[in-house]
């Protein structure tokens, strides 16, 4: 299977209620400590490899993995050594 093209992705997201839609990237090794976003999320990476823990378990993921956060849920970032690259939809 092959990945979407941004518009695809963006027009998907927004079709199942997403309202913002934009490319987020990432500089080599950077750490976020536990935080949350008033925002759900759903997105893709594009580009490079991080590492995302909730709730005590971490998923490594690299390009064609999807994630899905809901608003307001405990979470931490680790980007890997070339940084990483996501388009994540946020449902405001």
């Amino acid at each position: 299977m092959t990945s979407p093209d941004f518009d695809t992705f963006s027009s998907t997201a927004k079709a199942s209620g997403f309202d913002e839609v934009l490319e987020r990237r990432w500089e080599a090794n950077t750490w976020l400590d536990t935080h949350t976003h008033p925002f759900d999320v759903q997105a893709l990476v594009t580009e490079g490899e991080f590492w995302l823990t909730v709730d005590g378990q971490t998923r490594h993921l690299r390009p064609g993995d999807a994630f899905h956060l809901a608003r307001n849920v405990a979470h931490a970032e680790r980007y890997g050594p070339q940084g990483a690259t996501y388009w994540v939809a946020r449902k405001n």
